[in-house]
């Protein structure tokens, strides 16, 4: 997807690929006429690449991060940085004062609906903000596979509805409370450890609000909704359907087509418009605009999350600095 993406921009050129499955790697060269390396190193080294996309298993993420960096090339890197935050705290001292644009994959900042509510609210269109509800839920539940090398369902689903959480308050979040249960499949946390069902409450240190629900099993389909509530009103940036026709039958009125099916469908504009940013921070026209820190803050509170279900209570994101 993000090669057919880059290949499609109009002020981008895919210049190659890496993949560990080589016929993956080779389908998607031979599709688009261009290098399959024989490494990341290579693809990253070579002379013909301006600039890096990560999209590989969380665990590379640090090293060919950094990798590019070092190399001098501009990097959009797919969430989470790193499953640590130690981890993640040292890159960022090893790379500090690099001039090297570094962007965060948090796809959901370009959404045309998110960005609008986001850029109305902004603008003073509902007065002060004092809410945001956030509602994701995916269709059904990641194999264990998948489930046990994720880092959890905090550090990887909710991890994008934290960032898009201080996306739209624009503030920094103070406090944090979470709860977590399995009501999808109870013995997940015999087999993998984590939750399937979660809530958490955000709030900022002037008060403002925001609750995040996720759930990894909607029966209805993929269920993408945000809400933003503010003194003068309120905007919604609502799910996408496969088509927008109602029906009124005898039966029954206001049938609508279901939900698109998962994150690929329901983001696509998104995911496009986020190369289209990329380039822009490449070029120098405008700020990246979901940078490191972004990534930084958002495992911090995915890790203040996990301690508060752990610890039964609301943790001040100052304390894990």
């Amino acid at each position: 997807m993000h090669a057919d993406n880059i290949a499609a921009h109009p002020r981008a050129a895919l210049a190659g690929l890496f993949d560990v499955h080589a016929p993956s790697a080779a389908d998607v060269a031979d599709r688009h006429g261009v290098t399959s390396f024989a490494s990341a190193a290579e693809a990253i080294a070579a002379d013909t690449v301006d600039a890096v996309l990560i999209a590989t298993p969380t665990s590379t993420h640090v090293d060919y991060l950094e990798a590019a960096v070092r190399a001098g090339k501009p990097v959009l890197c797919e969430k989470p940085i790193d499953l640590s935050l130690a981890r993640v705290n040292e890159l960022a001292a090893r790379i500090a004062g690099s001039p090297v644009p570094i962007m965060l994959g948090f796809v959901r900042r370009f959404d045309p609906g998110h960005a609008a509510a986001q850029r109305a609210a902004a603008a003073g269109e509902i007065g002060a903000l004092h809410q945001v509800i956030i509602t994701s839920r995916d269709p059904g539940m990641a194999p264990d596979s998948y489930i046990e090398t994720s880092g959890g369902i905090f550090r990887d689903m909710t991890i994008h509805d934290l960032d898009l959480a201080r996306f739209m308050l624009g503030e920094e979040i103070a406090t944090v409370t979470a709860t977590g249960a399995r009501l999808v499949d109870p013995a997940l946390m015999a087999r993998c450890g984590d939750f399937d069902t979660v809530v958490v409450t955000l709030s900022t240190a002037s008060g403002r609000q925001a609750v995040i629900t996720n759930s990894r099993r909607a029966v209805y389909g993929y269920d993408q909704r945000v809400e933003l509530f503010g003194s003068e009103g309120m905007l919604i940036s609502d799910n996408r359907r496969e088509n927008l026709v109602t029906r009124h039958v005898a039966g029954a009125t206001g049938i609508a087509a279901p939900l698109q099916h998962f994150f690929i469908e329901r983001y696509s504009e998104a995911f496009n418009a986020e190369i289209g940013h990329f380039v822009d921070a490449i070029e120098g026209t405008a700020p990246v605009p979901a940078g490191f820190e972004d990534g930084r803050q958002a495992l911090l509170l995915a890790d203040a999350c996990f301690l508060s279900v752990a610890e039964g209570r609301t943790i001040q994101t100052s304390d894990l600095g």
